[in-house]
Protein backbone atom coordinates (compact mmCIF):
# COMPACT_ATOMS: atom_id res chain seq x y z
CA UNK A 1 0.00 0.00 0.00
CA UNK A 2 1.11 3.39 -1.03
CA UNK A 3 -0.66 5.67 0.89
CA UNK A 4 0.30 3.49 4.49
CA UNK A 5 0.73 6.77 6.66
CA UNK A 6 -2.59 7.87 6.28
CA UNK A 7 -3.99 4.84 6.97
CA UNK A 8 -1.16 4.08 9.83
CA UNK A 9 -2.99 7.95 11.30
CA UNK A 10 -6.51 7.24 11.35
CA UNK A 11 -6.33 3.31 11.79
CA UNK A 12 -8.55 3.74 15.23
CA UNK A 13 -10.64 5.51 13.42
CA UNK A 14 -11.26 3.21 10.62
CA UNK A 15 -11.34 0.36 12.54
CA UNK A 16 -14.30 1.83 14.63
CA UNK A 17 -16.30 3.19 11.48
CA UNK A 18 -15.59 0.09 9.30
CA UNK A 19 -16.31 -2.60 12.19
CA UNK A 20 -13.06 -4.29 11.25
CA UNK A 21 -9.46 -4.67 12.95
CA UNK A 22 -6.73 -3.36 10.46
CA UNK A 23 -3.33 -5.15 10.38
CA UNK A 24 -0.80 -3.50 9.24
CA UNK A 25 2.84 -5.07 8.31
CA UNK A 26 5.09 -2.87 6.52
CA UNK A 27 3.40 -2.00 3.40
CA UNK A 28 1.09 -4.93 3.56
CA UNK A 29 -2.23 -4.29 5.03
CA UNK A 30 -5.21 -7.02 5.96
CA UNK A 31 -8.44 -6.88 7.45
CA UNK A 32 -10.43 -8.91 9.80
CA UNK A 33 -13.70 -8.56 10.32
CA UNK A 34 -17.31 -10.46 9.09
CA UNK A 35 -17.05 -11.11 5.40
CA UNK A 36 -19.53 -8.11 4.56
CA UNK A 37 -17.53 -5.54 6.36
CA UNK A 38 -14.20 -6.91 5.20
CA UNK A 39 -15.38 -6.44 1.60
CA UNK A 40 -16.18 -2.72 2.53
CA UNK A 41 -13.03 -2.43 4.54
CA UNK A 42 -11.23 -3.42 1.01
CA UNK A 43 -12.53 -1.20 -0.90
CA UNK A 44 -12.53 1.59 0.88
CA UNK A 45 -8.44 0.77 1.50
CA UNK A 46 -8.35 0.24 -2.11
CA UNK A 47 -9.72 3.99 -2.69
CA UNK A 48 -7.69 5.47 -0.14
CA UNK A 49 -4.47 3.91 -2.14
CA UNK A 50 -5.18 4.85 -4.95
CA UNK A 51 -5.50 8.32 -3.73
CA UNK A 52 -9.07 8.96 -2.17
CA UNK A 53 -9.33 10.95 0.67
CA UNK A 54 -10.54 9.03 3.74
CA UNK A 55 -13.71 10.92 3.60
CA UNK A 56 -14.61 10.57 0.18
CA UNK A 57 -13.68 6.86 -0.18
CA UNK A 58 -15.46 5.94 3.57
CA UNK A 59 -18.90 6.85 0.81
CA UNK A 60 -18.30 3.30 -0.07
CA UNK A 61 -19.73 2.02 3.00
CA UNK A 62 -23.11 2.90 1.49
CA UNK A 63 -24.03 0.00 -0.78
CA UNK A 64 -25.13 2.17 -3.57
CA UNK A 65 -21.80 3.60 -3.92
CA UNK A 66 -18.72 1.93 -5.67
CA UNK A 67 -14.84 2.52 -7.20
CA UNK A 68 -13.68 1.63 -10.49
CA UNK A 69 -10.55 1.40 -11.95
CA UNK A 70 -10.13 2.35 -15.60
CA UNK A 71 -6.57 0.82 -16.94
CA UNK A 72 -5.82 3.26 -19.54
CA UNK A 73 -3.85 1.00 -21.59
CA UNK A 74 -6.73 -1.13 -22.08
CA UNK A 75 -8.73 1.13 -24.39
CA UNK A 76 -5.84 2.49 -26.34
CA UNK A 77 -2.34 2.25 -27.87
CA UNK A 78 -1.84 6.01 -27.95
CA UNK A 79 0.64 7.79 -26.03
CA UNK A 80 -0.23 8.28 -22.33
CA UNK A 81 0.46 11.42 -22.01
CA UNK A 82 -1.84 12.39 -24.85
CA UNK A 83 -4.29 10.49 -23.65
CA UNK A 84 -3.99 11.87 -19.70
CA UNK A 85 -3.82 15.13 -21.20
CA UNK A 86 -7.45 15.05 -23.13
CA UNK A 87 -8.42 13.18 -19.35
CA UNK A 88 -7.58 16.18 -17.53
CA UNK A 89 -8.47 19.13 -20.02
CA UNK A 90 -6.33 22.52 -19.99
CA UNK A 91 -6.43 23.34 -16.32
CA UNK A 92 -8.02 20.32 -15.23
CA UNK A 93 -11.75 21.89 -16.78
CA UNK A 94 -12.16 17.91 -18.39
CA UNK A 95 -11.72 15.77 -15.18
CA UNK A 96 -13.70 19.25 -13.13
CA UNK A 97 -16.85 18.80 -15.73
CA UNK A 98 -17.25 14.98 -16.07
CA UNK A 99 -16.81 15.25 -12.24
CA UNK A 100 -19.20 18.30 -11.73
CA UNK A 101 -22.24 16.15 -14.74
CA UNK A 102 -21.62 12.93 -13.13
CA UNK A 103 -21.72 13.68 -9.66
CA UNK A 104 -18.43 11.29 -9.33
CA UNK A 105 -15.21 11.87 -7.78
CA UNK A 106 -12.19 10.96 -10.17
CA UNK A 107 -8.93 10.94 -9.65
CA UNK A 108 -6.54 10.54 -12.66
CA UNK A 109 -3.02 8.97 -11.92
CA UNK A 110 -0.42 7.28 -13.41
CA UNK A 111 -2.01 5.20 -15.93
CA UNK A 112 -5.42 4.92 -14.68
CA UNK A 113 -8.59 6.82 -13.18
CA UNK A 114 -10.35 6.70 -10.22
CA UNK A 115 -14.04 6.49 -10.12
CA UNK A 116 -16.28 6.74 -6.95
CA UNK A 117 -19.78 6.98 -7.40
CA UNK A 118 -22.80 5.72 -7.57
CA UNK A 119 -23.52 2.31 -9.02
CA UNK A 120 -25.57 4.40 -12.63
CA UNK A 121 -23.47 7.11 -12.17
CA UNK A 122 -19.94 5.41 -12.53
CA UNK A 123 -21.18 2.95 -15.15
CA UNK A 124 -21.99 6.40 -17.15
CA UNK A 125 -19.11 8.35 -15.98
CA UNK A 126 -16.46 5.05 -16.83
CA UNK A 127 -18.53 4.67 -20.66
CA UNK A 128 -17.80 8.57 -20.97
CA UNK A 129 -14.26 7.77 -20.39
CA UNK A 130 -13.45 5.04 -21.81
CA UNK A 131 -14.82 6.68 -25.34
CA UNK A 132 -12.69 9.80 -24.73
CA UNK A 133 -9.77 7.25 -23.97
CA UNK A 134 -10.86 5.60 -27.38
CA UNK A 135 -10.59 9.24 -29.05
CA UNK A 136 -14.52 10.13 -28.84
CA UNK A 137 -14.78 14.36 -28.42
CA UNK A 138 -14.89 15.43 -24.92
CA UNK A 139 -18.22 17.83 -25.85
CA UNK A 140 -19.72 14.62 -26.78
CA UNK A 141 -19.52 12.76 -23.95
CA UNK A 142 -20.65 15.66 -21.59
CA UNK A 143 -23.78 15.21 -23.76
CA UNK A 144 -23.81 12.01 -22.87
CA UNK A 145 -23.94 12.25 -19.60
CA UNK A 146 -26.08 14.98 -19.31
CA UNK A 147 -28.76 12.74 -21.39
CA UNK A 148 -27.89 9.99 -18.77
CA UNK A 149 -28.55 12.39 -15.83
CA UNK A 150 -32.36 13.53 -17.60
CA UNK A 151 -32.93 10.06 -17.82
CA UNK A 152 -31.90 9.19 -14.74
CA UNK A 153 -34.74 11.74 -12.99
CA UNK A 154 -37.49 10.97 -15.51
CA UNK A 155 -36.91 7.04 -13.98
CA UNK A 156 -36.45 8.53 -10.40
CA UNK A 157 -40.16 10.80 -11.06
CA UNK A 158 -41.42 7.86 -12.28
CA UNK A 159 -42.36 9.98 -15.76
CA UNK A 160 -40.58 6.08 -17.78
Amino acid sequence: MKRISEVIQKKRELEGKLKVKININGRNVSVEGDSINEYEAISILEAINFGFSMSKALVLKDEDFVFRKIHIKDYTKRSLEDVKGRLIGKGGKTRKTFSEISGCELIIKYSEVGVIGDVESVENTTRAITNVIRGSKQSNMYRYLEKMNRVKKEEDLGLK
